[in-house]
């Protein structure tokens, strides 16, 4: 009788998509821009399988000083370059500053050393500051790291139940909070990890995401 070969073991992916750059209103004189992250995986090193939160690139460049000070021996890619004129309205300007964003992330996340990060996952699938993740990430507050994950979870569920092979691709069209027509005024958004990353399937569909329209007359933002 012939044996029958264990299942293959599925291969493990992570995709990552910022898209969705939304103008928000820090006070009567200053705006600025955030960019939505969705994460589709099926990888246990994260909590969630599916997620999506907005960050501003002052965020990220927080999160590059945080990534490289715990792991001085990497070399940590790029963020795309602060231009001092940055338009708003300018569509070059977002989408250029938008691509460079995704692909620092997408380099972040095939890295094993930084991918055990506890800070990178909370960046990535909570609504937590800066600051409130390095006072959970040193244990200085009441929930774990994966606790705060899952409340957010809870708090933006956006898509239907999740299997074990991670199912279930983030797409434009759920929930409130999603939006591909161009910039709008949203409202506001306010685990220890460890597993080597394959490369994300289907890369060529990031620029699906990727379309902005820009209108109205030149507004200078703050990063």
């Amino acid at each position: 009788m012939l044996k029958m070969l264990p299942e293959q073991q599925k291969e493990e992916f992570v995709s990552v998509w910022v898209r969705d750059p939304r103008i928000q209103k820090e006070d009567f004189w200053h705006s600025y821009i955030d960019y939505e992250i969705c994460i589709h995986t099926n990888s246990m090193c994260f909590t969630m399988k599916t997620s999506c939160v907005r960050r501003r690139y002052r965020e990220f460049v927080w999160l590059r000083q945080r990534l490289q000070s715990n792991a001085l021996l990497v070399q940590l890619p790029e963020l795309p370059s602060k231009n001092l004129f940055f338009n708003m309205n300018n569509r070059q300007h977002v989408d250029q500053r938008r691509q460079g964003l995704e692909d620092f992330l997408r380099k972040v996340l095939h890295d094993a050393l930084l991918l055990s990060d506890s800070s990178l996952h909370l960046f990535l699938q909570s609504h937590l500051t800066s600051d409130d993740i390095e006072a959970c990430v040193s244990g200085q507050t009441r929930y774990s790291v994966e606790d705060a994950i899952r409340k957010f979870a809870l708090m933006n569920r956006r898509f239907p139940e999740e299997d074990e092979d991670g199912k279930g691709e983030p797409h434009a069209g759920h929930g409130p909070q999603s939006s591909s027509s161009g910039f709008g005024h949203s409202r506001d958004d306010s685990s220890s990890h460890g597993c080597k990353m394959s490369p994300a399937p289907q890369e060529s569909r990031k620029k699906k995401n990727s379309s902005v329209t820009i209108g109205g007359t030149a507004n200078y933002v703050q990063s």
